[in-house]
Parts: structure tokens; sequence; C-alpha cells
């Protein structure tokens, strides 16, 4: 079997971008959605970077994602819009109401844009992350197909639910959180399932409640709605898993009802006969300038004073190092650029499929 192959980051975005280009996507959105997902690689997230160029050329493919972004912009206001994406490429539905949202905070201080039918729109944390570089803080959170059971429950209802949050410092690194309301998400047992490892116990248990880990059937079970992830604290209250239960209703509530859009089971992919459906995913997004508040330098200068602080805490025994959000990613990026993106076997036969289905040529060195 060949080993894990270390890709340069140049060529896994070139080749992205003649994926989504060759699937009829403009280029400037091609270019667009190959950022995010490069991105994510370069951040360590495998879930979200080329990993899951599979997963967009397949819904393409199946007519459940179009290629072809319309963003209607259904109502506005100086500080707030609402933006029907018409089932597009959801990573630029969401750059641009990025975008709006930070225009809107430029000059009035804050701004706040809801989306409907929209779809997967990449990481979370990219979006803030695109406020962060602007001296602004920013927030972005999306409902996805249901995965999650609710406390007490075994039923997948909610969906992943991330909440991305960004600010910047006077640190190499901005603040970033970045992370899903469920203990995993999907795309971290598919990761898993393609190095063939088991999934950890207590990350997703089955419609009795017993806990899965064989990530071939967790995928096939999920599928069917024969199991669910639990949320962040697990099963229960007593570790607090109605707290992750409740950060992932807000982010329903903010990504369906604040849009006019659909939820929860809606969400599946599926009309009522079966057929299947575009997602229609909401999203939202909130961006705050800085500069309305305080100066931008003494904001970075408070912020990285928090962030040096707990940093500077007592270390527990065994560990030498604290971390904040965002730091782990800005090493990630750095040995990432130096020795490039890992694709194992099974992900390289995913890449030489699309490869040769498109006919593209220039990278059979690497898959």
């Amino acid at each position: 079997m060949v080993e894990t192959m270390y890709v340069p980051v140049e060529m896994i975005q070139s080749f992205m971008m003649e994926v989504f280009q060759a699937l009829g996507v403009p280029e400037e959105d091609a270019r667009i959605c190959a950022d995010v997902l490069i991105t994510s690689d370069l951040r360590g997230i495998e879930s979200h970077g080329v990993g899951r160029l599979k997963y967009y050329y397949d819904r393409i493919k199946a007519g459940v994602q179009f290629t072809q972004t319309r963003f209607e912009v259904v109502k506005e206001t100086e500080t707030t819009a609402l933006v029907d994406g018409h089932h597009g490429m959801g990573h630029v539905i969401a750059y641009r109401a990025m975008r709006m949202a930070m225009d809107k905070a430029r000059r009035y201080g804050l701004g706040a844009v809801a989306v409907r039918n929209s779809s997967h729109f990449g990481i979370a944390g990219y979006y803030p992350l695109m406020a962060a570089r602007e001296g602004m803080i920013g927030l972005a959170v999306t409902n996805a197909r249901p995965a999650v059971a609710p406390t007490f429950s075994t039923e997948p209802m909610l969906g992943t639910n991330p909440i991305g949050f960004a600010a910047p410092t006077d640190l190499p690194y901005p603040f970033c959180f970045d992370a899903a309301t469920p203990i995993t998400q999907r795309g971290k047992i598919e990761v898993l399932a393609r190095a063939e490892k088991p999934v950890p116990a207590g990350w997703v248990i089955d419609e009795q409640g017993d806990p899965l880990t064989d990530p071939a059937q967790i995928l096939e079970a999920l599928g069917a709605a024969q199991a669910a992830l639990l949320p962040l604290g697990g099963p229960g209250e007593e570790g607090g898993g109605h707290k992750g239960y409740g950060l992932g209703v807000i982010v329903e509530i903010l990504s369906s009802a604040l849009s006019g859009g659909v939820f929860m089971k809606d969400l599946l992919g599926y009309a009522p006969d079966g057929s299947r459906r575009p997602y229609m995913l909401g999203h939202f997004f909130l961006a705050i300038d800085v500069e309305h508040f305080i100066p931008l330098d003494e904001f970075r200068r408070i912020t990285g004073a928090i962030l040096r602080a707990l940093q500077g805490a007592r270390k527990a025994p065994g560990h030498d190092r604290i971390y904040v959000a965002g730091e782990k990613e800005y090493g990630k990026e750095q040995e990432i650029r130096r020795r490039g993106i890992p694709v194992n076997p099974n992900l390289r036969r995913e890449l030489q499929v699309v490869r040769d289905e498109l006919g593209i040529e220039g990278y059979e060195a690497y898959f």
C-alpha cells in the first residue's frame, strides 16, 4: 500500500480550483471555494479541506447543489440583511454575506446577515477570520442536516451546528474559536474511516444509547438515522451535555428562524417522495467594528493580554503548555506550508476518481 503523501499546498489548491471550474463554477467563485478548503487544511482541520472535495463533487453531480450562485438580497437595512442563496455554492454565499456584514459594520459599527437556502460552507472559522484580519470581531454559525441527539434522546435532530468566532490580537495570530456543538462532527468520522482508525467510545450512540466505534458502521447508521452524535458534554446533564445541546439550539434559531428558512429534519436533503433535493441550509454572520468602541490598538493589546494571562496559568501535572484558540492552528499552518498537505491512500483514490472523471491532467505524480 502506498503510504501517506505530502502534497505541496499550491498543488492542492490549484487542483481544487480546476475541479470546481470543470464542474461549472465561475473562476472567481472557484477561487473562493478552493481558498476556504485550503484554509481548512492549513489549519489542520483535515475533515473540511481537500478531503471534502469529492463531497461537493458528488452533490453537484447529483444536482442538489448549483454551481452558479444567485445571491439575492431579500431585505436590507443599514445594519442588517436577509439573503437567499438559491442553493448555490455555500462558500461563495457565506463569503459574500460576511463581506456584506463587514461593510455595514465599517460604516455603522455592527453588521448582521442571515442566509437561507444555502449549502455547506466549509469551516465556520474562515468567515470570522475575514473580519479579524480587518480589525473587526466576527461570528459565523450554520445549521446542518440532523446528526446530533438532544439530551436524554437517541434520535438525531440537530445538525453539528458549529460556532466560529474570531477577534484581532497583538499576538502573531488572531483569537479564533471554531467548533461544532456536538463532541465531534461527521467530517472527523470520515477522516477516521479513511485512515482506518476507530472512533473513540462516547462520541456516537446507537438507537439504544450504546456507544459505536466503527467509523464505517457509524457513517452508514448516521445516513439511516440509526445513530446520533452526542452534544458537547456527553450524554445526560451530569457532564454538561445539556450545555452543548443548548448551544446547538442557539445556532439552529439564528440559522433558520431568523432567516425564515427550514430547520432540523427538513435539512436532510430529501423531498417527501424520497427524491433528493437541495439541503437548504441557513447561516448567520455578525461583524463588529472595534473602532466604533475603542481604538483598535487598545483592543488588540487587551485581547492579547487576556490570552497571554491564560497561557501563563499554572500548568497541570504532565503538561508544559497552555494554548488559546487559534494558536495551534497558527503553528500548524507553518508546518503544513513547509511539509505539504497529507494525502493518505484512501483520499488519494477519491481524488483520482474526480481527476479522471473530469479529465484533469498534470497531477499524476500526486493523485
